[in-house]
């Protein structure tokens, strides 16, 4: 699997190539599934910001409005009620999955539960992109600080472990003031992996174990060997 990880989703021309570039065509030409499960599992999220993110209105954080060939919606929770090789084809035949932000620890209990996350383990070519907690569940570890509904759905802060860094997104962000570099440096200090920390003008693109970071903003690495 193809992973762009984003902070904010599509927010500048270096990201919007890179995205190109994964995908080996135009948007334009491309099947997109849209996953909005993460919305729902964070204590704020409603169901107007859900509609929101899969109707192409989520303006701040460009995803699903980028002019794709079409667009389908992805909803985990439903996935363990209804034929697996219903969904599993519409999952094949996408080019691109585009997951919401909200809870990520959520995310990643729903895509083990529907069985979404060893799908995606056998399709290399298939690429993910994620929006803050559709980026971080992809991670080992969110971080006690990003966990939204412990301890109700695992009790633990653990992501899929599908790369081997933590995600602190919307870095500086300045309606968040907990999202402030000190605070940063104290969630990567507990965490026991590498981790970046990122701005919304930036997005960590990971191919085949290779890590590349493509910012016109700031972020910075935490930890180990740097990817």
């Amino acid at each position: 699997m193809k992973l762009l990880l984003t902070s904010a989703g599509v927010k500048n021309a270096s990201i919007h190539k890179a995205l190109l570039k994964l995908l080996g065509k135009p948007v334009a030409d491309c099947q997109a599934l849209c996953i909005p499960t993460a919305h729902y599992g964070h204590p704020q999220g409603t169901a107007a910001g859900a509609w929101r993110f899969v109707s192409g209105r989520q303006t701040p954080c460009p995803m699903v409005e980028l002019g794709w060939k079409s667009v389908g919606l992805l909803e985990l929770t439903v996935l363990p009620h209804i034929p697996r090789e219903r969904w599993t084809t519409w999952v094949r035949n996408a080019d691109i999955l585009l997951a919401d932000g909200g809870d990520a620890v959520f995310l990643a209990h729903w895509m083990r539960k529907s069985g979404l996350a060893d799908l995606l383990a056998s399709l290399p070519d298939k690429v993910w992109m994620g929006l803050s907690a559709g980026s971080m569940a992809m991670t080992p570890r969110v971080g006690d600080a990003f966990v939204e509904m412990k301890p109700s759905i695992t009790g633990s802060d653990e992501g899929l472990g599908l790369v081997d860094f933590s995600i602190f997104p919307h870095l500086d962000y300045p309606e968040f003031p907990e999202n402030a570099m000190p605070y940063a440096e104290r969630w990567a200090a507990g965490l026991g992996n590498p981790s970046y920390a990122i701005d919304d003008q930036t997005a960590i693109e990971v191919v085949d174990g290779t890590v590349n970071v493509i910012s016109e903003g700031h972020w910075r690495y935490f930890g180990g060997r740097p990817g």
